[in-house]
């Protein structure tokens, strides 16, 4: 099996951590950023800070410029995920079907019940430019790094398989928020359906030898140590 490599770009962090005793936001949340290689292909998931600054960040951990990046890969939609997309412009980019369907339904509710001279048009036509350029993920995006669905935090939150000789890693985006939360089997309080959401964070129990959570560090999974 050809070798796979990850290394994690940026660490994310939440607006404000529940599990520390924070009531109120006391940071600018952005999700943790990771860069898959595998042959020729580089897979960026999660561009979550602004572009110039990931891009200075891409070269100090891993000495590529955001030329380099021929695959952006998104495990939710929300904004902090995709903040520096557009430092990529040669990249394509790519997320769950179901999760592209629920942005375009948001979109468009929010076009329909709100009056037109409330809405701020450049805004609206960065997001219809950026719906229009995502495209639907392939179950297989690249060898030996599969799609992962944990359906739950967002309706068609997913992450990435990436399979080596040695242990599997699961990307999971916000479906598992940090080592914090994994350990205390909580999931975040704003996902959209807090059941499957539960049952995403078993699954990534269950699958994962290592995990590369949506605002952390990667970490062991306990099971690997018999916990």
């Amino acid at each position: 099996m050809a070798s796979v490599r990850i290394d994690i770009v940026s660490i994310g962090t939440l607006s404000r951590n529940r599990l520390w005793g924070e009531s109120g936001e006391v940071r600018t949340p952005h999700a943790t950023t990771t860069l898959v290689r595998c042959e020729k292909r580089n897979i960026l998931v999660n561009p979550a800070l602004p572009g110039q600054i990931l891009g200075a960040r891409l070269r100090e951990r891993t000495g590529m410029g955001p030329e380099a990046i021929d695959t952006i890969f998104l495990t939710s939609l929300r904004a902090d995920h995709r903040g520096g997309v557009a430092a990529f412009p040669d990249a394509k980019v790519y997320a769950h079907e179901l999760e592209i369907q629920h942005a375009q339904l948001q979109l468009d509710e929010f076009l329909e019940r709100t009056p037109e001279e409330e809405l701020d048009a450049e805004v609206i036509a960065r997001e219809k430019a950026f719906l229009k350029n995502i495209e639907p993920a392939d179950d297989k995006i690249a060898p030996h790094v599969d799609l992962f669905p944990l359906f739950g935090y967002t309706p068609g939150a997913c992450g990435l398989l990436v399979l080596s000789p040695t242990m599997t890693t699961l990307i999971t985006g916000d479906s598992v928020a940090s080592q914090d939360h994994f350990l205390a089997g909580q999931v975040l309080p704003d996902a959209m359906n807090i059941q499957a959401a539960q049952e995403a964070l078993a699954e990534a129990y269950e699958i994962a030898d290592v995990i590369v959570p949506g605002r952390d560090n990667l970490f062991l999974n306990p099971r690997m140590q018999g916990l």
